[in-house]
């Protein structure tokens, strides 16, 4: 069964949260997977076991707790989210290994840039130099995945100043463009999306329209 990306633009986070929740809910055998590819404007997330004093200063940006693994991450415009909602019992793929291959994706999308990045075991995602570049955090629930990914493009690094990123106190944060790779979100999205088809055994993948129910 082929699988389905759609670019949902700049979409607010509850909204796209619910309805991440809905698709898993109601989606049986038949339904393909999807891959929602987005920007959010800026939020907090804070995962389900996640200690609310890493976020130290979050001044205006609001804070939502979430139903995702690990702890506060920060969304904002110019960050390519991706949300991979994968029925995993028809993919044959555990837990881990869904992590390896969006690890993986992100790696390929850099190289092909002439970056260097690589993920760490014990702190799930990808960096560069020591520099985070890329956040996953997921939620599996019916042996299917929501949440996902977030690739940092070009944005403004200052909000993840205002935690500790994913838990860790002083973790520096790079995007591509400070990595002197220009590109927006979208752009990014539509080269990362083959790669994360290869890692993920889905095939080709074809981008469709926004569906009504992702909507801010």
């Amino acid at each position: 069964m082929s699988a389905i990306a759609r670019w949902l633009g700049r979409v607010d986070y509850l909204p796209t949260w619910r309805s991440m929740q809905r698709f898993t809910d109601v989606r049986d055998a038949a339904t393909a997977d999807e891959l929602w590819c987005l920007e959010h404007p800026p939020v907090y997330t804070l995962g389900m076991n996640a200690d609310a004093s890493h976020v130290l200063a979050p001044g205006a940006i609001p804070v939502v707790a979430i139903d995702r693994g690990g702890q506060v991450t920060y969304h904002g415009p110019g960050q390519l989210v991706v949300y991979p909602l994968l029925d995993l019992k028809r993919l044959r793929l555990g837990v881990r290994d869904l992590v390896t291959a969006l690890e993986r994706a992100v790696v390929a999308l850099a190289a092909e840039y002439g970056i260097a990045a690589a993920p760490r075991r014990e702190a799930p995602g990808v960096y560069v130099a020591g520099a985070k570049l890329a956040s996953l955090g997921l939620r599996i629930r019916r042996g299917c995945s929501y949440h996902g990914l977030a690739l940092n493009v070009a944005m403004d690094l200052e909000p993840f100043a205002r935690i500790n990123p994913c838990g860790f106190a002083g973790l520096a944060v790079t995007d591509l463009a400070t990595l002197g790779v220009a590109s927006s979100a979208e752009r990014a999205a539509r080269a990362l999306v083959p790669h994360l088809g290869r890692e993920l055994g889905l095939g080709p993948i074809e981008f469709a329209g926004a569906p009504a129910r992702a909507s801010a």
